[in-house]
């Protein structure tokens, strides 16, 4: 059975740094596109960070040259390194892997940015 699970939300400053974790199991995460999503309340879920199959990284303009997403395949881990985080990326956090009609959500994790 396949399981993500996301760590490392928290209340954070606005300036201040996270980083997220996705852990999964049941899956070879390395043979998966994988992606951060993110949906605040009253908002639709939206794609922060992704990377596609050959490798490359894609990200939203509201979030590029601050977050960076990466994978440890040893660690069958995902993470997103968050820095200088603004109050409105507050929202949950979701990791999402996917392959041909497979794909895998996380069940969130809570990012609050408020002094």
């Amino acid at each position: 059975q396949v399981h993500l699970v996301e760590s490392g939300g928290t209340l954070v400053q606005p300036g201040g740094s996270l980083r997220l974790s996705c852990a999964a199991s049941g899956i070879t995460l390395e043979n998966y596109a994988v992606a951060w999503f993110r949906q605040a309340p009253g908002q639709r879920r939206e794609l922060v960070a992704q990377i596609v199959s050959d490798g490359r990284t894609n990200y939203a303009d509201s979030v590029r040259g601050r977050f960076t997403i990466s994978t440890d395949n040893a660690k069958k881990t995902l993470y997103l390194q968050m820095n200088s985080l603004k109050p409105e990326d507050s929202a949950v956090y979701y990791c999402y892997a996917h392959w041909a009609l497979d794909q895998y959500w996380g069940q969130g994790t809570q990012v609050t940015v408020s002094s």
